[in-house]
């Protein structure tokens, strides 16, 4: 399984995905690219988005993309509040719908 994290996400967190494919969006050189495009972009190479942007659903037709959106409802980007979730994500990576956002985090 494939995982995009997206720019606003600390590069680090993905060392805590063992034995999954994990890139970030300046890694594959999308930095800076709007969403919608970055999606069709995702989707084309992975199957699961990872990001912190809430308003992403709202902003976008995500039905009309072939990649599962991890949103992680966290106080900060930062590493510290972002890796509390990880058990969470590892949990649904395999149940995550594609074209639909799964919303995790208080």
């Amino acid at each position: 399984m494939k995982l995009l994290l997206d720019e606003c996400i600390d590069r680090k967190l993905a060392r805590e995905f063992p034995g999954y494919e994990v890139k970030t969006v300046p890694q594959m050189g999308w930095a800076g690219v709007k969403n919608g495009q970055l999606l069709t972009l995702a989707a084309a190479d992975f199957d699961v988005f990872i990001t912190v942007d809430r308003n992403l659903s709202f902003q976008q037709n995500l039905p009309a993309f072939d990649i599962a959106v991890i949103i992680l409802k966290v106080p900060s980007n930062r590493l510290v509040d972002l890796k509390p979730l990880i058990p969470q994500v590892l949990a649904i990576l395999f149940t995550v719908t594609k074209g639909q956002a799964t919303v995790i985090g208080a």
